[in-house]
């Protein structure tokens, strides 16, 4: 199992992130969908190839064609997304606020999955990121859906732990080269 290979890859002196690693997919309560949809997007977003080659054919083995891609899809657009909304907020001038975007996000409102599941993978991405902007928005489309802070919290916590190996990881990679 991949997520053992993981683990066991993780030095001693990063103990919490094998174990959280391990609560945060292993003991999950979200829906496969959402958990492997969640796992794989973050993977992406985290830019360590060590986490991705190790959980991508999990998340490919428990996710269907479509979510799979979906997947793939949040950790692609919202690279772009949140570098913009995240400038835009950061810039001191308020009239770019006012200024048209101008860039495709046509996945967003055809995503290939449920909307949700789309969303909550979004967000995920969105917290490794760094956009407040994107977190907010996609937080509120979560939350006017019915879904619960706990799932929306899920998202975010395998967002964090998988950024955290992926860091730790890399960077145990380039010391021991």
């Amino acid at each position: 199992m991949a997520l053992d290979e993981l683990k066991s890859a993780i030095p001693d002196y990063a103990k919490d992130l094998k174990l959280n690693l391990g609560s945060v997919i292993g003991n999950s309560d979200l829906p496969q969908q959402q958990l492997w949809g969640t796992v794989l997007a973050c993977a992406i977003a985290t830019r360590s190839p060590i986490v991705l080659r190790e959980l991508e054919p999990e998340a490919k083995a428990n996710l269907s064609p479509e979510a799979y891609t979906a997947a793939k899809a949040a950790a692609a657009i919202m690279a772009m997304n949140n570098v913009y909304y995240r400038t835009r907020h950061l810039l001191s001038d308020p009239e770019y606020g006012n200024l048209r975007a101008g860039l495709r996000m046509n996945v967003i409102g055809n995503p290939g999955v449920e909307k949700v599941d789309f969303e909550l993978w979004s967000l995920a991405v969105s917290a490794i990121n760094g956009c407040g902007m994107c977190l907010d928005s996609h937080e509120q489309v979560l939350r006017k859906a019915g879904v619960e802070r706990e799932t929306v919290q899920e998202a975010f916590k395998i967002a964090s732990v998988l950024q955290a190996v992926g860091a730790t990881l890399d960077s145990e990679a380039v010391l021991n080269a």
